[in-house]
């Protein structure tokens, strides 16, 4: 096995993927890691823009204010 699949895979995984060849579960791991960070920082990144986006063009009239709730006397 090289380092490759050692790092990524457990032993487990390791040792019943050696029949199917040596880096199956190394390959495996690293196709998804490959595919679901960039989307995921593609969706982030996306939502922070669209955020921004929407703060900067927002009209102020549509703004609340915050308002605290009102206290209770009887404290």
């Amino acid at each position: 096995m090289d380092v490759l699949s050692t790092t990524l895979a457990c032993s487990t995984c390791a040792n019943n993927f050696k029949h199917g060849g040596a880096d199956a579960a190394g390959w495996s791991i690293a196709v998804m890691v490959m595919l679901i960070v960039p989307l995921a920082t593609a969706v982030l990144f996306l939502m922070i823009r669209m955020a921004k986006r929407e703060k900067a063009g927002l009209d102020p009239r549509y703004c609340d204010d915050y308002v605290a709730p009102p206290r209770s006397a009887s404290s």
